[in-house]
């Protein structure tokens, strides 16, 4: 019999798998001009670059969940707060992910969201310097931080 923590780990891990598949599709339905489009030739790639890095972070927040929440279901406590935000920062980068693979309206807005988000969540699994997969979360939400914040940038009307 398998326990019922592995039954929801695949099951989240899936989850994980077909949102990385949406995105990575709706990348190369938008990869093609639109007629009209006046931003530069690179506007694309970094709407691409955005949703691998907010896929690949939703992956590895996901998985340091589960993690923490193995530490904490035997007895660690303190790895709670960290499970729930790895929790949510994962559904948020999935979000972003889905709407900036697809060049949405809303691509601005949820970059910033997800550039707070995965600071937030790099600094709880920063205070377990010593666990490999909280400091490999960390860093995979520092990178998609940054990524997010070049793509606001990016998207952000000239002059404000």
């Amino acid at each position: 019999m398998t326990p019922h923590y592995l039954k929801e780990v695949s099951m989240r891990v899936q989850r994980i798998v077909i949102a990385a598949v949406i995105a990575a599709a709706a990348v190369l339905l938008c990869q093609g001009a639109a007629p009209g489009q006046d931003k530069p030739k690179d506007h694309a790639k970094m709407h691409e670059e955005c949703a691998k890095a907010c896929t690949d972070c939703a992956k590895e927040c996901g998985l340091c969940h589960d993690h923490c929440k193995r530490l904490a279901d035997a007895g660690q406590k303190e790895h709670e707060p960290v499970a729930k935000m790895c929790a949510d920062c994962a559904e948020v980068c999935t979000t972003a992910a889905k709407i900036v693979a697809r060049q949405g309206p809303l691509s601005l807005q949820n970059c910033e969201a997800c550039a707070k988000a995965c600071d937030a969540c790099a600094a709880e699994c920063e205070k377990f310097p010593k666990d490999a997969h909280m400091a490999k979360c960390a860093k995979e939400c520092r990178s998609c931080a940054k990524v997010c914040r070049e793509m606001v940038e990016h998207l952000k009307p000239h002059g404000k």
